[in-house]
């Protein structure tokens, strides 16, 4: 039996374990970066935190660097259907032999298992919706019923349903029917900086910045054409940078940097301060997805100041709060004009830079987020086993 988890003055933390995420440190991902600022936080709120792993992801194995954060590292079957389904089994199953009274599961396919803890072993149950997996493009028909039956499951099965963003609240107000706990992601505000490595990434001009894993739905093949298209001074004048690696989507990702134009950087995965520069010098951070559950590179960018161009779905609208450049989801042409006339357009960027900022600061914090997850640990901890009526 795992030793009593104690805050720094010595009292009894609670256990909640996190299930869904590839693991920690936060290499890449809006779902590992969103347990990670929970983990670095919750502490402070009476809660240690125990976070499953997936070898393939990261080495770390028991002690993670943060004060009452344990990293699990179990096996999986890495391929692309198993991967997440056949960890969350093992996680699952190892933490009904352990003293977390909480279990926390993240996205749809692991929230199919939301009700085996309390099944077997009496434990309280969340799941955090962080978007509608089943409408990725990477899915054939089985695995898109999986991800659909994750749904009902997560609507269904655990104590508490939180979402990420207003869009999905409606989505589960109009098609199941039930009440869900709206907690944002957040950010952290960046200090303000002078790019000062840019040059390591190959950048010697203005740029035009994309973040997110390359797979079909973040949209970069909308970006690489509409960049095709830009006028040739356009072009010449600026670099496009895609700062992004496949996730399991390797002939999309290939296909990506294969069909580029010349004036396309492809530095892979960038993290830290590294990443805090690219945010700091893009002139223009563009989003063109056409699934989001709440970005939070765009929330991360909007921090920054920077100008952002969004596609026009919900969740993007939404983070954006007008404060940011829209096109029409899909269409190449649309980003492309509106693209070039940001980029012709200085004052402008300045404004919507400067009117971002303000917003993302002032809606989207985690020190916010890990009080209200905490608050609603605690309401599912005093509560019945299903609790009461939900936060809509």
């Amino acid at each position: 039996m795992d030793a009593p988890a104690q805050g720094p003055d010595g009292s009894p933390l609670v256990r909640v374990a996190m299930i869904g995420q590839k693991g920690y440190p936060p290499v890449h991902g809006g779902i590992e970066k969103h347990v990670a600022e929970l983990a670095a936080r919750l502490p402070a709120h009476g809660f240690a935190v125990e976070i499953y792993s997936r070898p393939h992801y990261s080495s770390l194995d028991g002690d993670s660097g943060l004060p009452a954060v344990t990293v699990r590292k179990l096996r999986s079957i890495p391929t692309k259907h198993l991967d997440a389904i056949s960890h969350t089994v093992a996680a699952t199953f190892d933490v009904l032999r352990r003293p977390a009274p909480l279990v926390h599961y993240h996205a749809l396919g692991p929230g199919l298992l939301a009700g085996v803890p309390r099944w077997l072993g009496r434990r309280r149950t969340i799941v955090t919706v962080h978007g509608l997996d089943w409408q990725r493009e990477k899915w054939g028909p089985l695995a898109r019923g999986v991800l659909r039956a994750g749904e009902w499951a997560s609507a269904t099965l655990p104590d508490r349903t939180i979402v990420v963003s207003q869009a999905l609240a409606e989505h589960y107000r109009q098609n199941h029917h039930r009440g869900v706990t709206y907690i944002p992601n957040g950010i952290v505000p960046p200090p303000r900086r002078t790019p000062a490595r840019l040059g390591e990434l190959g950048v010697d001009r203005p740029f035009v910045l994309f973040v997110a894993r390359l797979v079909p739905e973040k949209g970069c093949h909308l970006l690489v054409e509409a960049w095709r298209r830009l006028p040739a001074d356009l072009r010449d004048a600026h670099q496009l940078v895609v700062a992004g690696d496949a996730g399991f989507t390797h002939g999309y990702a290939d296909r990506l940097r294969r069909e580029a134009p010349a004036g396309v950087l492809f530095p892979g995965y960038v993290t830290g301060d590294l990443l805090a520069d690219l945010y700091a010098g893009a002139a223009v951070m563009v989003l063109p997805s056409s699934l989001e559950g709440l970005s939070i590179s765009l929330l991360e960018a909007m921090a920054a100041g920077r100008c952002c161009l969004v596609s026009d779905i919900p969740p993007n609208v939404e983070a954006a709060g007008g404060n940011a450049e829209l096109f029409a989801s899909g269409d190449a042409a649309d980003l492309g004009r509106a693209l070039a006339a940001l980029l012709r357009d200085a004052p402008r960027r300045e404004r919507l830079g400067a009117a971002a900022a303000v917003h993302a600061r002032a809606h989207y914090d985690w020190d916010r987020v890990a009080a209200q997850t905490a608050a609603l640990y605690r309401e599912a901890l005093a509560g019945s086993s299903r609790g009461g009526p939900k936060s809509i």
